[in-house]
């Protein structure tokens, strides 16, 4: 049962945005339902309100009824767009003057390079040597300044410390960040509109922005969250279940948008509103995102499909429930798909 009708959630609030510029923000404090809602206005006339899709076959395998919100047709192809928008339009004009720059295993670079070209911004992206050419491609496409580094945790925190050092420019976090964190939440706010009566909410977990925002809107309206990682990246559960962030693993799944720790700020939200975040395999994952391409007829890649590969991995927790399932991108190459799951199964015991 809903806690708040409708168009309270989606953000009937009155008064004048305020852009305050990036340092100004009284840290996650300021982060709540309110500041959400106010994101979901202010970056309105820059992103596209996805579609949320069924399936009467996915329902029929996943025992649930299921509605799917397509942020893999979100500009750039992910929800990322949402922050990064987000995040630069509350920068002064002192700090657009400056530039920006991020560390993104590709979504969040293309999106924070897209937004900037829209607002006259210059960005700055350091990219893992490993992610996939075509969101290597997303990013230059908008005309940001790449440098590659190598993977892993250690490289990217290097990289940040060395360009805020060298350059001055304003680092724009990948998700850990309330404005980040904020305009990634206005995808479940817009998935609300539409079905308002879900009993449970799932989103793909990386760095947390995703699953942080989502979890504070849906908390709202008494609607269970999880979220979702590969075993291969399943920092995040170790996180949940020790009560401290735990580092990174190995960047070896496919998930690549996935290969990152937790934040502080998202971190704290998970604690505090997450049920519980579910773990499943690569042949799962592969698995799930055919079934996603065949009977949805949508392109997404491997981190998106983790939310459908839970459900079906755990269909007992969830038979018969209302689901609403984010599929956060669809940056993939086709000719990479589909992978073969005895590839995967070797590669997998060799590591």
């Amino acid at each position: 049962m809903l806690l708040y009708s409708t168009s309270i959630l989606y953000g009937q609030l009155s008064g004048v945005l305020i852009v305050t510029g990036w340092q100004n923000l009284a840290g996650s404090d300021a982060l709540n339902l309110a500041f959400i809602q106010r994101a979901d206005k202010l970056i309105a006339p820059y992103i596209v309100q996805t579609p949320v899709l069924t399936s009467p076959v996915l329902n029929e395998i996943a025992g649930a009824e299921l509605h799917f919100k397509c942020e893999n047709l979100q500009r750039t192809g992910a929800f990322k767009f949402r922050g990064a928008m987000h995040a630069l339009l509350h920068l002064t004009a002192e700090e657009r003057a400056h530039g920006v720059f991020t560390v993104s295993s590709g979504n969040h670079g293309a999106a924070l390079a897209a937004a900037g070209r829209e607002l006259g911004i210059a960005v700055r992206v350091a990219v893992p040597n490993n992610a996939p050419a075509v969101k290597k491609q997303n990013i230059a496409r908008s005309g940001a300044l790449i440098t590659e580094i190598e993977p892993g945790m250690a490289a990217r925190e290097a990289i940040v410390q060395q360009w805020r050092e060298e350059s001055g420019l304003l680092f724009i976090p990948p998700y850990d960040h309330p404005y980040i964190i904020a305009g990634q939440g206005t995808a479940a706010l817009e998935l609300l509109k539409v079905e308002p009566d879900l009993d449970v909410l799932l989103t793909p977990l990386g760095g947390g922005g995703l699953l942080s925002g989502s979890a504070m809107v849906a908390h709202s309206q008494g609607i269970a969250v999880y979220g979702v990682e590969p075993e291969l990246a399943s920092d995040g559960a170790a996180s949940l279940q020790s009560g401290r962030i735990q580092p990174a693993m190995p960047p070896r799944s496919i998930c690549d948008g996935l290969l990152t720790s937790l934040g502080e700020h998202t971190f704290a939200v998970i604690q505090e509103r997450v049920n519980d975040i579910l773990v499943v395999s690569e042949q799962e994952v592969v698995d799930a995102m055919r079934f996603i391409w065949q009977h949805l007829h949508l392109v997404v890649e491997p981190s998106s499909a983790t939310v459908f590969a839970a459900v079906c991995k755990y269909r007992e927790r969830f038979h018969g429930q209302r689901l609403g399932l984010i599929l956060s991108g669809g940056n993939v190459a086709v000719d990479q798909l589909p992978w073969p799951v005895q590839r995967l199964k070797i590669e997998a015991n060799e590591r």
